[in-house]
């Protein structure tokens, strides 16, 4: 998933020093290096973020297991305006590796679980080449194309990971169509095209190369379309309005994908059909603390729904709230409470059914560079089976831009 931080920098922290608390970077500003080739258009980061999660209770077994999950984003972002001249023109390379273990894999009593508590671990412990691209724009910006090697969820259902559970982190169609929609870390072969309708509203098209040998670990840099087996089709309309008078934010998506790429059906195991599916994502501030458009209440509602003749999840749905400074001695802490259901495919005939995830957390940031988000997990009927376990899980999750 999209756990980079820091890639936005704040271009009024001049020299300050390492471990300071108002400095974006943990290492600081590099004696006023860092901002200075920043104004150049070199922007630099590394993040990490670490996710720990504990089995507290459970209905059934009593194993109380505890796994930690991590990962190091190096990232380099230019602006190729400043560097080469290059008009409306960027470019980025992000490097990540994943390290750890689940607690979803290793626990008995989370045997079979379809989401995961800790939305970090995935697609192969390693290290991989996750952004590779050059993105520029004409007609007065209103038309944007971006080319190279990305993710699907980068641009298309994209969607905030804060939560560590996966089912209320990142692009939800990746987690339930991920045998052929590649999240973060995961990069492809793929071009977006977008156009800016209105001020608040942009239309976008993508072709995505879907190669299953860019899952294997041993091909975290995989540059060839050797393997490659037919392209992800995603389109999308996104709605950005200000809303009331205190032009509260909000974000809306609705798109539709298509792949070209042959899927077994799940009850003719000798015929074969395309996957494809759509989904409403919703982001709305809905109360503004005072006049600090920073804090106040946020909604999210994320939606997803997938053929039936070949994939195993044919819907699931989350919705969350998010209070961002409840106190005023704290104003940049968040609290979050958010729920997800996951529902199997009827004709999968296995007696499974919904799975449910709910999570609270509270994040507190400690300083300009680190987050830190306790959080209180519970995951009922686990694997989707009626008659499965109801878990509770601790967590804690870190967020760092050195």
């Amino acid at each position: 998933m999209w756990c980079l931080m820091g890639l936005s920098m704040n271009s009024g922290a001049h020299a300050q020093s390492a471990f300071a608390l108002d400095s974006p970077w943990m290492f600081g500003d590099w004696n006023g290096a860092r901002t200075e080739l920043q104004a150049k258009g070199y922007s630099f980061n590394l993040g990490y973020t670490g996710e720990m999660a504990s089995l507290m209770d459970a209905k059934v077994h009593s194993n109380h297991g505890t796994e930690y999950a991590d990962q190091f984003v190096l990232g380099s972002h230019f602006d190729l305006g400043q560097i080469l001249g290059w008009e409306d023109t960027e470019a980025q390379i992000i490097v990540t590796e994943r390290n750890g273990h689940s607690l979803s894999q290793t626990s008995d009593a989370l045997e079979g679980h379809l989401s995961s508590t800790q939305e970090v671990w995935g697609r192969g412990q390693t290290w991989r080449l996750t952004n590779l691209w050059i993105k520029t724009q004409f007609l007065n910006q209103k038309l944007d194309i971006k080319v190279g090697r990305f993710g699907e969820g980068e641009d298309f259902n994209s969607f905030d990971c804060d939560f560590q559970n996966l089912a209320l982190c990142g692009s939800q169609v990746g987690n339930w169509v991920g045998d052929q929609w590649f999240n973060w870390p995961v990069s492809q072969w793929a071009a977006r095209l977008k156009y800016q309708i209105s001020p608040e509203l942009f239309s976008q098209i993508g072709v995505y190369e879907y190669n299953p040998e860019n899952l294997k670990r041993s091909q975290g840099f995989n540059l060839s379309t050797s393997g490659s087996d037919g392209v992800i089709v995603p389109i999308e309309l996104v709605w950005q309005p200000k809303i009331g008078v205190q032009d509260k934010t909000g974000e809306y998506r609705l798109g539709y994908y298509y792949s070209s790429a042959d899927a077994v059906e799940i009850q003719n195991p000798n015929a074969t059909s395309h996957k494809q599916g759509m989904w409403i994502v919703v982001k709305q501030q809905l109360l503004q603390h005072e006049q600090d458009p920073h804090r106040g209440v946020t909604g999210l509602i994320n939606l997803t729904m997938h053929d039936d003749k070949s994939n195993s999840v044919d819907n699931m749905q989350n919705i969350g709230l998010i209070y961002t400074g409840l106190l005023d001695i704290r104003p940049r802490d968040e609290i979050a409470l958010g729920f997800a259901r996951i529902h199997l495919n009827d004709d999968l005939n296995t007696g499974q059914d919904e799975e449910y995830n709910t999570e609270l957390y509270y994040g507190l940031q400690a300083t300009n560079w680190l987050m830190i988000r306790p959080n209180l997990q519970y995951i009922r009927h686990v694997g989707a089976y009626k008659d499965g376990e109801n878990v509770w899980v601790g967590g804690i999750k870190f967020q760092t831009a050195f």
